[in-house]
């Protein structure tokens, strides 16, 4: 398989007990829980805000948007699928209005658990929503604090804006790059 082609990456079940989590209230929205996709033992963590559409109409999974650029940016980088893992500050997709700061604070023991099982040796938070929950700070800011490495939660992170917001104004895209090319240049010096 071409390491360069965007494509649905494996999913992780969640541990025993989690499947059926309703903590956060997303399960009455009908959506799946996704613990994550992608290599579960990669040394980089990828951490958006939550998992997205991951199947069409008829239920046939297919490679959404932010997926397709969030791999694309990874491997122009030169990382590869081995070295990914995605996860979420959600586990289910909303569909319709709820409490999101309530459902963030609750999904985040799930993200934690992933933490401490998984080591990342570096994580990479795309968006304002996984940087403002992942440095628990509602003042975080992608703009601000791109380009250089922080340690929230005792974690070397790397920030960058969220793939569906560089789908949407293209002119994002060489800085989401940039970003990638610096998570990169971390991961190829171990």
């Amino acid at each position: 398989m071409d390491q360069h082609c965007p494509a649905l990456w494996p999913e992780e079940k969640p541990p025993q007990g989690v499947a059926d989590c309703t903590d956060c209230g997303l399960y009455e929205h009908g959506s799946r829980l996704i613990w994550g996709e992608g290599n579960p033992h990669a040394p980089v963590m990828i951490l958006l805000d939550n998992p997205g559409a991951r199947e069409d109409r008829e239920g046939s999974p297919f490679l959404c948007g932010t997926r397709e650029t969030l791999q694309k940016a990874a491997f122009e980088a030169g990382f590869r699928e081995q070295d990914l893992y995605v996860t979420y500050v959600l586990k289910r997709r909303p569909i319709k209005a709820y409490d999101k700061a309530e459902a963030r604070k609750r999904c985040l023991q799930h993200l934690l658990v992933q933490l401490e099982s998984k080591s990342p040796r570096l994580v990479f938070c795309l968006g304002n929503v996984a940087v403002q929950s992942f440095f628990a700070s509602e003042e975080a800011d992608v703009k601000k604090l791109r380009q250089a490495w922080h340690s929230p939660r005792g974690m070397k992170t790397a920030v960058s804006y969220h793939p569906l917001a560089v789908r949407r104004r293209p002119n994002l895209w060489l800085h989401f790059l940039e970003d990638w090319r610096f998570l990169a240049s971390a991961y190829q010096t171990r």
